[in-house]
């Protein structure tokens, strides 16, 4: 297969995985951490209206999702790219950063947890990733 493409394909494959583990701890998350009172985790209306119920154990599985999603597949880019190319996992922590760059903008949330999370979750975990799979 030519490089390019499997590369591409590695990219793609830890996309999706990683929005998989990312998707499974945010409902995960909610049998473990209930929301707050009157919350509906389905409507970003209703997550923008309460989030100032949110104690900072609600902000803990969403950072976990984030890094563990993003860990998880820049690793698995790099295992399937073309000679375990290490620019693959930042290719998907770059993708993965835009979506939560997307999130902030979209769900306020504190700036701690806003700098914790884009500065942490993702460029940090692909580097990590390309650390773990040497």
């Amino acid at each position: 297969m030519h490089p390019f493409l499997k590369n591409g394909l590695a990219v793609l494959a830890g996309i999706i995985i990683g929005g998989l583990i990312n998707f499974s701890i945010i409902i995960i998350s909610n049998f473990i951490v209930p929301l707050p009172e009157g919350v509906d985790a389905t409507s970003v209306e209703s997550i923008k209206a309460n989030i100032h119920l949110y104690k900072p154990i609600h902000f803990l599985f969403p950072f976990l999702a984030h890094a563990l999603g993003t860990l998880s597949g820049a690793v698995l880019a790099i295992k399937i790219s073309n000679d375990k190319m290490k620019k693959v996992a930042y290719v998907v922590a770059l993708v993965f950063l835009y979506g939560g760059i997307s999130m902030g903008t979209q769900i306020p949330s504190p700036l701690w947890f806003s700098i914790l999370d884009l500065g942490v979750a993702y460029i940090p975990m692909a580097w990590l990733a390309t650390k773990l799979t040497r």
